[in-house]
């Protein structure tokens, strides 16, 4: 924000005070709106950065625009006040003002006062700027080489329209991109549900999958519509699918190549419209050949798969997802925490995280709970995070000063030729006078 495209609201009841503002303000350039009350700024309500406003005003005093500027969180307000209400306006800072400035009015402080908050307000659009530009689809976090490359995949994938294979370590996020890829797609106006199969009993699974008849089963007292059915139109992502047993497999090959389904104890096939996305953790070709995964389904759904990279190939997407969850779990707990120890952060990046994003969150949920100032300090870390601390480093060693070492130099030169100091000159490489200034410095300092 350039001095030339800010606007400034002036609101004023003293027409001279008022006309002088305004005089100086445009003269470095401002676009300046005058009022001469508070009624008059609401009336109008211009769209400016700042509003300078004195406190005592005809009718609504200036603090009445506090809850204008907590609301809508624009513009700024800068108070000018009487020394008799310089509590009122450290109250106001409190609830929001951005500074207060005291009669009689210094107008280059004011001019100061305008272009600090003007800088501050560009800071914090920067930043937020800053922070949109780190999440990538449906709001996955980070910007590393290996997440920039899974969103494009993401990207694509979400307008292929077929079914999709999800690979990655646990706690990677392979259900954010899950939602990511449906967001995306032409159903992201219809369900996504997802489901664990190892989390379902296997004699209930088929149930759970394609629904059943009344009296299918002992217990089953009514129809009861599957998850397939739930979601048509939409997405069903299967997590953990390498625990699908093998013969629910074949039924959902069936789904997958006729887009029909038969309902446990009906005769009748039932159209179906589900897109399936599954995910696993496993190695599923090695499952297919120990004979626990069809070979057939494996290769349809590997068609269009993608991998979600571990945490620690993600290098500094380790930090932004710290202060994201920072952020997260402090507004939660209602802590003013705003960042995270420079050595506490160099035990995150040292840490290798076999529990992915997920035991980082965890981690900083932890931090969050236990922390004791402003910042996440090493000892706010779980425990077994702080093996991973340098040794060498926490030794702490004592480094000598340059002087220490050059007076050691000279001192073992002067020893090594007897105390001549021609010699020690000549090895030295300096003129016999400079040496004598140097052995003078020694002595002066053995004296202090």
């Amino acid at each position: 924000m350039t001095a030339s495209k800010a606007q400034i609201a002036v609101v004023e009841d003293d027409s001279a005070l008022r006309e002088l503002l305004v005089e100086e303000l445009e003269a470095e350039d401002y676009k300046v709106f005058a009022f001469p009350s508070t009624e008059d700024y609401q009336a109008e309500l211009p769209s400016v950065d700042v509003v300078v406003s004195d406190i005592r005003l005809p009718g609504s005093s200036g603090l009445s625009l506090l809850e204008h500027v907590r609301e809508s969180g624009a513009p700024a307000l800068i108070l000018i006040t009487a020394f008799a209400t310089v509590d009122q306006a450290v109250d106001a800072l409190k609830q929001g003002a951005a500074d207060f400035l005291t009669k009689p009015l210094d107008v280059e402080h004011l001019l100061l006062s305008v272009q600090r908050v003007l800088e501050h307000r560009l800071l914090k659009q920067e930043l937020t700027r800053f922070k949109s530009q780190q999440k990538g689809p449906a709001g996955l976090i980070g910007q590393s080489p290996a997440m920039r490359k899974l969103y494009h995949q993401i990207e694509r994938l979400g307008t292929a329209g077929g079914s999709v294979l999800i690979t990655g370590e646990s706690g990677t996020g392979k259900e954010l991109v899950a939602r990511a890829i449906h967001e995306l797609s032409e159903r992201r106006d219809k369900p996504f549900q997802a489901v664990n199969c190892a989390g379902i009993p296997s004699e209930l699974m088929e149930s759970e999958f394609f629904g059943h008849t009344q009296g299918a089963f002992t217990g089953a007292q009514g129809k009861r519509l599957g998850l397939f059915k739930q979601v048509d139109g939409g997405t069903l992502l299967l997590d953990e699918i390498g625990e699908m047993p093998l013969a629910l497999q074949a039924k959902l090959l069936r789904v997958l190549q006729e887009g029909t389904l038969r309902a446990v104890g009906s005769d009748e096939e039932e159209k179906v419209d589900v897109r399936i996305i599954a995910a696993t953790h496993q190695n599923l070709e090695q499952r297919v050949r120990d004979g626990e995964f069809r070979e057939d389904l494996f290769y349809r759904l590997e068609t269009f798969s993608v991998k979600v990279p571990a945490l620690r190939e993600r290098g500094e997407d380790v930090e932004r997802l710290a202060h994201h969850f920072i952020s997260v779990y402090a507004e939660r707990a209602g802590k003013r925490i705003t960042d995270i120890d420079t050595d506490a952060l160099d035990i995150l990046y040292r840490y290798r995280f076999p529990g992915n994003v997920r035991e980082l969150q965890n981690a900083i949920e932890r931090a969050v709970t236990f922390a004791q100032s402003h910042h996440l300090q090493v000892d706010d870390l779980p425990e077994r995070m702080l093996e991973v601390r340098d040794p060498i480093a926490d030794k702490q060693p004592h480094w000598h000063t340059l002087q220490a070492h050059q007076d050691a130099y000279i001192q073992d030169v002067m020893n090594h030729v007897g105390g001549n100091k021609k010699k020690a000159a000549e090895i030295l490489g300096v003129t016999r006078r400079t040496l004598y200034r140097w052995l003078e410095g020694q002595t002066d300092q053995s004296e202090s």
